[in-house]
C-alpha cells in the first residue's frame, strides 16, 4: 500500500498559493538567496529520489511542463520525469513531461485506489485544490512543509477547516533560512 505525502512550498502564515508571483501576488519563493535555492533543491532531489509515484492536480502539472521540466537537465529533472505521474483531471493533459495517468471522476474514489496499486511513496506537490480533499478525506499520511521565512498576508492556505491531528517526526533547517517540517496526519 502506497504512503501519500503532500509536500508544500509554505509561508509562515500558512499560503501556498502563487509562490512565484505569476498570477499577480508578491513572490516569496524567488526571495530567498541562492545557497538556500540550492539548499532547497538538494532536498526536493532527495525526496523525489524516494518516490515512487507523483500525484497532482492538472494546473500543477502543466506549471512544471511550462517551467521546462520535460527538457531540464540534471539527476533531480532526470529523476522527476521518470517518475510515474498521475493526474487529477476531468480532461486530457498533455503528457509531454514522461507518463501521466490522468484519474479522472471521484478524487476520494481515485486515490484510494491509486493508494492500494502503488507500493512506496506518493508525493503530491503543490495542487492546493487536491490536497484539502486529501487531508479532509484521511487520505494523506504524511505532510512535508517546507517553511520560507515570509509572511504573505493573503492567498489560499494549505488546511482545510476541519481540525486534524498530526504529529511532529523531523524538524531540519534548509540552507540558513527554509525549516522542513515533517508531520504524521493522525487521521480521525
Amino acid at each position: 500500500m502506497g504512503k501519500l505525502i503532500i509536500s508544500e512550498n509554505i509561508t509562515l502564515d500558512g499560503v501556498i498559493e502563487d509562490p512565484t508571483g505569476d498570477e499577480g501576488s508578491v513572490s516569496w519563493f524567488t526571495r530567498i538567496g541562492e545557497d538556500d535555492r540550492a539548499a532547497w533543491a538538494e532536498a526536493e532531489y532527495a525526496e523525489a529520489v524516494e518516490a515512487s509515484a507523483l500525484l497532482m492536480g492538472r494546473r500543477t502539472h502543466t506549471y512544471f511542463l511550462n517551467r521546462g521540466w520535460a527538457s531540464r537537465t540534471g539527476e533531480w529533472a532526470d529523476r522527476l520525469r521518470a517518475l510515474p505521474k498521475y493526474v487529477v483531471s476531468s480532461t486530457a493533459v498533455d503528457d509531454g513531461w514522461g507518463e501521466a495517468t490522468v484519474l479522472a471522476g471521484d478524487v476520494v474514489k481515485e486515490v484510494t485506489r491509486l493508494k492500494e496499486e502503488v507500493s512506496g511513496e506518493i508525493v503530491v506537490y503543490g495542487s492546493g485544490k487536491l490536497v484539502r480533499p486529501l487531508i479532509e478525506h484521511d487520505l494523506a499520511d504524511e505532510l512535508r512543509l517546507m517553511v520560507y521565512p515570509f509572511v504573505a498576508g493573503t492567498g489560499a492556505r494549505l488546511f482545510p477547516a476541519a481540525v486534524k491531528p498530526a504529529r511532529l517526526i523531523g524538524t531540519r533547517t534548509v540552507g540558513t533560512a527554509l525549516a522542513l517540517l515533517t508531520y504524521e496526519l493522525l487521521g480521525p
